[in-house]
C-alpha cells in the first residue's frame, strides 16, 4: 500500500475515535486505536519508522471500526491484539488485561476485582480505570455486605471477621444472615453492575443527605465523592464494549448486534460481533432497497424498509453462517417466517430499550450512518446551491489590528465536523485592507492548490468570512489563479449568505447553522493566530517607561491598536488593568 492509497483511503475515513487493522492476504498485520480516525490513518502515509513503513508498504487492506469514545476504542484494541496478535504490535504484546468485577460461583459467592476471572465465574467488564472500580466495588460492599475474603479466611469460622465489624460485609460465614438474603443481596449488587445505576446510588445519596443533616459534613464529603464515581461508573464508556445482556451469565455467549441506515435506494447494515462479553468484530454490509422489499413472509411496506432490511440481511447472512446465541435489532424484524427459523435454532432476538444492550444497539447505529453519505445539513446546501456536493468546506477570514499583525485563516469542515488537521494560516502584508488582504489570503491557498503544494483535496466550497466586497476579492483570486472553486460569503452582522449572482436569507436553517460554525471557526482561528503574532511585534509602546509585554498586551487588547492607544484620554488609559495614573501620562506625552 503506497502513500497515495493510504491518503485516499484516509480521505473517506469519519474523523470519530475508533480503531484500524491494516491487513496483507487476510493476516491482521497491525492494531491501532485513534482519537481521529481520518487524521491518524492519513499519519501512516509518511511513517515515522522503518518498521512501521514496512508494515504499510506489506499491507494490502485496511479495515476500520467506529466507536463511541476514546475509552471504548482503547478497548476495542486490546481485545482484537489479543484475539489476532498482529506481527507488528510488539510494544503491545505485554498481554495486558484490563480490571474486570466477578462474583464467584459459590454457594456464597464473593465479590472482587481480576485480570484473570475463573471460568465459572460472572463476570463483569471489562473497565480501564482500577481506581474507580475499586471505589465501586468498596460501596457495593458497604451496601450490600458481600464479602470479599478468601475461601480459606471464609471456612470453619466461629465469628465474623473485622470486615464485618467495619460495615464490609453480612457475614453469612457464621450465619449473620441467611443464604436466602445474602443471595438477595448478591443479586442486587449484579443488578448494579448490568447498569442499574440507581441500586446503588440512591441508597448513597440517601446515607450522604443524612449524614450532612448530622453535620458530620466529612463523611457526607466521601460520600459525595463516592456517589460521583459511582454515578459516571456506566457512562464512561468500557462497559459499552461488553455484550452482557439481561444475566451475568451472558458475558459467556456470542452475540451480534445490528444497526441499519437507510440512504435512498441503498441500506448500510452494521454487525458488531461480541464473544465472552468482548466486542471483538465489527463489518458494514450494503443492501439494495427497492421500492417494495419483499421480505421471507410476503411484501413489507415501503414507508417501513428497516424491517424488511433486517428481515432479509438476517436470512441472506447467517444462511451459510453460524448463528450467534443472540442478536440485538434496533427495532422488530417483523418477519413471522425468520422470527420461527431463528427461534428453532435457539437464537434469541431482543430489541433493547435501556442498559448496556442499548448503548451497543446505538453504537451499532452509528457505525452504519456513517457510511450512508454526507450530513443533512451538507446535503441541504449543496442543493440550495446548486452544487454536486458541500461535503468539505474550507472558510477563510482575515484579523489585524488597524493593519498591523495582519494574518489570514484557512480552516476546513468535513461533513459538517472540524477537520483541525487541515487547517492552516498565514501572515499577510501590513495594510488597513480587508479586500486585498482577503484577496491575498485566497491566491495564496489557490496558487498551491493548483501548483500541487498543497496536500489537502479541492474543498467542494469556500466560505468568505464578510461581504460583498469580501467575494468579489476572493473571486478575483480565483479567477487569476485558475481554480474552478464554488465560493460564497456570510458576514456576522446580516448572516445574509452572498453569492457571485445573488443574496439568500435562510434565516437560521440547518444549512445556514453550518455555515455559521465554519464562519466563527475561521475567525475563531484568525484571531487566535492574530494575537499570538501581535503579542510577538514590537511597537512604540516598548518604548514607554513603565509598559512592558503584559501592559503592552492589555493596551492593544483594550484599543485595538496603537493608534487607538494614541487617540485614548489618560482617564481611560487609566482604565486598562496595571495602567497607573504616572504610566498612562507617560504613555501620552510619549505617543
Amino acid at each position: 500500500m503506497d502513500a497515495a492509497t493510504v491518503r485516499e483511503r484516509a480521505s473517506d475515513l469519519p474523523t470519530e475515535p475508533g480503531v484500524y487493522q491494516f491487513h496483507a492476504d487476510d493476516a491482521v498485520l497491525y492494531v491501532g486505536k485513534a482519537v481521529d480516525l481520518r487524521a491518524r490513518v492519513r499519519s501512516y502515509a509518511d511513517p515515522r519508522s522503518a518498521r512501521i513503513r514496512r508494515m504499510v508498504e506489506r499491507a494490502d487492506a485496511l479495515e476500520v471500526a467506529e466507536t463511541d469514545t476514546e475509552t471504548q476504542a482503547l478497548l476495542l484494541e486490546a481485545n482484537l491484539i489479543k484475539r489476532h496478535q498482529p506481527r507488528y504490535n510488539v510494544r503491545l504484546k505485554d498481554d495486558k488485561s484490563y480490571p474486570l468485577v466477578q462474583f464467584t460461583d459459590h454457594a456464597v459467592p464473593r465479590i472482587e476485582v481480576t485480570r484473570d476471572p475463573d471460568d465459572d465465574a460472572t463476570v463483569f467488564g471489562p473497565y480501564t480505570d482500577k481506581g474507580d472500580v475499586e471505589t465501586v466495588v468498596k460501596a457495593l460492599r458497604e451496601t450490600f455486605g458481600v464479602r470479599g475474603c478468601s475461601d480459606h479466611k471464609f471456612a470453619n469460622r466461629e465469628r465474623p471477621c473485622l470486615d464485618h465489624e467495619v460495615g464490609l460485609c453480612t457475614a453469612p460465614c457464621t450465619g449473620e444472615i441467611s443464604t436466602g438474603e445474602y443471595l438477595d443481596d448478591v443479586e442486587s449488587a449484579k443488578r448494579f453492575c448490568r447498569g442499574e445505576t440507581g441500586v446503588l446510588a440512591d441508597p448513597l445519596r440517601r446515607e450522604m443527605e443524612a449524614a450532612a443533616a448530622d453535620q458530620a459534613f466529612e463523611r457526607a464529603a466521601n460520600l459525595r465523592d463516592r456517589l460521583a464515581v459511582v454515578e459516571s461508573f456506566h457512562g464512561a464508556g468500557g462497559e459499552a464494549v461488553s455484550a452482557a445482556g439481561g444475566d451475568g451469565d451472558d458475558y459467556e455467549r456470542h452475540v451480534d448486534v445490528l444497526g441499519v441506515a437507510i440512504d435512498g435506494d441503498r441500506a448500510t447494515v452494521a454487525r458488531l460481533h461480541a464473544e465472552g462479553g468482548q466486542l471483538v468484530e465489527r463489518d458494514r454490509h450494503r443492501i439494495d432497497v427497492p421500492g417494495e422489499s419483499e421480505g421471507a413472509g410476503g411484501t413489507v411496506d415501503a414507508a417501513e424498509p428497516v424491517p424488511a432490511v433486517l428481515a432479509a440481511f438476517l436470512v441472506q447472512y447467517y444462511a451459510e453462517r453460524e448463528l450467534p446465541d443472540a442478536v440485538l435489532l434496533p427495532e422488530p424484524h417483523g418477519d413471522d417466517e425468520v422470527a420461527a427459523w431463528l427461534d428453532a435454532a435457539g437464537v434469541a432476538t431482543r430489541v433493547p430499550g435501556a442498559g448496556r444492550e442499548a448503548k451497543l444497539v446505538d453504537l451499532a447505529l452509528k457505525n452504519a450512518r456513517t457510511a450512508t453519505g454526507t450530513r443533512d445539513a451538507s446535503r441541504e446546501l449543496a442543493v440550495a446551491l446548486d452544487l454536486d456536493a458541500a461535503d468539505r468546506i474550507e472558510g477563510f477570514d482575515v484579523s489585524h489590528a488597524g493593519g498591523t499583525a495582519v494574518v489570514g485563516s484557512n480552516v476546513t469542515f468535513v461533513d459538517g465536523s472540524a477537520e483541525k488537521p487541515d487547517y492552516r494560516r498565514k501572515k499577510l502584508a501590513e495594510g488597513n485592507d480587508d479586500y486585498a488582504r482577503m484577496r491575498e489570503l485566497v491566491a495564496w491557498r489557490a496558487e498551491r492548490a493548483v501548483a500541487g503544494r498543497d496536500d489537502r483535496p479541492d474543498p467542494d466550497l469556500l466560505l468568505i468570512d464578510g461581504g460583498r466586497g469580501q467575494l468579489d476579492a476572493a473571486m478575483t483570486a480565483l479567477d487569476d489563479a485558475g481554480w474552478d472553486v464554488p465560493a460564497v460569503a456570510l458576514a456576522k452582522r446580516e448572516e445574509t449568505v452572498v453569492t457571485p449572482r445573488r443574496e439568500h436569507d435562510w434565516d437560521g436553517d440547518a444549512k445556514l447553522q453550518l455555515l455559521r460554525r465554519v464562519r466563527d471557526e475561521a475567525h475563531r482561528f484568525a484571531v487566535q493566530y492574530h494575537q499570538s503574532v501581535r503579542d510577538d511585534v514590537s511597537t512604540v509602546l516598548d518604548d514607554v517607561p513603565g509598559v512592558g509585554p503584559e501592559t503592552r498586551k492589555r493596551l492593544l487588547g483594550r484599543f485595538g491598536s496603537v493608534e487607538n492607544v494614541r487617540a485614548a484620554s489618560v482617564d481611560e488609559l487609566e482604565g486598562v488593568d496595571g495602567v497607573g495614573e504616572r504610566t498612562a501620562r507617560a504613555i501620552s506625552e510619549r505617543l
